[in-house]
């Protein structure tokens, strides 16, 4: 009976990582093939993210007397990095993106108390027109890779729009006629089929799985030892403060569906344990952390409420990140084909922040000025890089970045408009907010 329990834990556990992978696997993906790494150490990127996801997860999981919500939560890297993290490792380098990261961490744990009390600032009419402007600046990122990648020599081709475009049929087809765990899974065998069809085309190189070894551990400052630029650090503490306004909404949906209500001192506990995995993410050379929905959605699904699944998620996570070979395959993956993957993931973040925007009361004109200006803004700055090309490096690095941008504007309008008035309440079902982690 109770190895029958075991195994039962085990398999949802299973459930738990395909959920995520896909996920899981494309910010250092897009991250690392943006920095121009090398095959190797790409895999290590996608190695260390796994295994830091474990041990996030793990830190999620149990309520200490400091740390972890005690919620059934999966952690993974959060696509609200993505572009900052280009933009500091392509200006400042490497290592600066990690000094920033670490920062960012350690600047989250010891402000945990003080986001736990001003939760109510984040109304969903900043948490909607957050997420949507998160959806609307990665989007261009999908269509480059739809095309075969930026710089590309065979960029468009037909070959990389057929691969492209047959992922994102394949996506929709799953999402139309399948059911249940396996539509849920769309995206992941999306990526799959799509890299089988590409090595049948002669598009993938299996050099690098090959030459990947079977088993190493992690390594800190893989990448160098960190610096700290105020610039970088200042943009990843906003990266920061988004990703704690996002996961209050999966907390809140958590609490939900487990009938486990939370108070201050919970949140203020699953934020040192965000911070704290920063700080992993950081020191391991991986990324920043977030709460996965699509894990909560499953959680849903399954009606197991225990944290004992999560924690054997983590246990497969981090066992996964030990395997340079399975990394190394997640590094073949053509271009094009995490296009049509990362589109659809992309689209599905800015309808998920347009379905959180049903909340909002848009008979008040201040609630329509902080969409407007927010969106406007960051989609501005996305598709406007240059608009702050004249400012010091330091201010540009903040500015320049439609997702840091238009947050900004966002949470500050709010203050602005609604300090001191009745604040709406958070959404009752925010758990599409992060649907595009799928």
């Amino acid at each position: 009976m109770r190895e029958t329990k075991r195994m039962r834990i085990f398999s949802l556990g299973i459930q738990h990582v395909l959920a995520m992978y896909a996920g899981a696997i494309l910010v250092p993906l897009l991250v690392g093939r943006a920095l121009n790494l090398t095959a190797e150490q790409l895999a290590y990127l996608v190695s260390i993210d796994l295994l830091t996801c474990g041990v996030a997860t793990w830190l999620q999981a149990r309520k200490g007397k400091y740390l972890g919500i005690g919620l059934p939560a999966v952690l993974g890297s959060s696509f609200v990095a993505v572009t900052p993290m280009i933009a500091i490792g392509s200006q400042y380098g490497i290592p600066a993106i990690y000094g920033s990261i670490i920062a960012a961490g350690i600047f989250i744990v010891i402000c945990a108390v003080f986001f736990s009390k001003i939760v109510k600032l984040f109304p969903p009419v900043v948490i909607g027109t957050v997420v949507t402007i998160i959806g609307l600046a990665l989007i261009p990122t999908g269509i480059k890779n739809m095309a075969g990648g930026a710089n590309s020599e065979n960029f468009g081709s037909l070959d990389n729009l057929a691969l492209s475009f047959g992922v994102l049929l394949f996506i929709l087809v799953l999402n139309r006629y399948a059911r249940g765990f396996v539509k849920s899974l769309a995206v992941l065998l999306g990526i799959i089929v799509g890299t089988l069809v590409a090595a049948f085309m002669g598009k993938v190189n299996f050099s690098s799985v090959q030459e990947a070894s079977w088993f190493h551990l992690p390594q800190p400052f893989y990448f160098g030892w960190p610096t700290f630029e105020i610039g970088p650090i200042i943009t990843m503490i906003i990266v920061g403060t988004v990703v704690i306004i996002e996961s209050t909404g999966v907390f809140m949906a958590l609490s939900r569906i487990c009938d486990q209500p939370i108070n201050e001192k919970d949140l203020a506990r699953g934020y040192r344990a965000e911070g704290l995995a920063f700080v992993l993410g950081g020191i391991f050379n991986a990324f920043p952390y977030n709460t996965f929905a699509q894990n909560v959605g499953l959680v849903q699904l399954s009606k197991v409420k225990t944290t004992n699944v999560v924690v054997a998620a983590g246990g497969i996570l981090v066992f996964l990140g030990l395997i340079p070979k399975v990394a190394a395959f997640a590094t073949i993956i053509p271009s094009a084909v995490l296009g049509g993957a990362t589109v659809v993931l992309f689209g599905m973040v800015v309808s998920s922040g347009i379905k959180m925007l049903q909340h909002v009361d848009f008979s008040k004109q201040s609630n329509l000025l902080i969409v407007a200006c927010s969106v406007s803004l960051g989609l501005g700055v996305t598709a406007v890089p240059d608009l702050f090309a004249q400012l010091p490096q330091s201010i540009r690095i903040i500015v320049g970045d439609g997702i840091i941008t238009g947050s900004l504007c966002a949470i500050l309008l709010n203050i602005f408009f609604n300090l001191g008035f009745k604040k709406e309440s958070l959404p009752v079902q925010p758990v599409q907010a992060q649907e595009a982690h799928t």
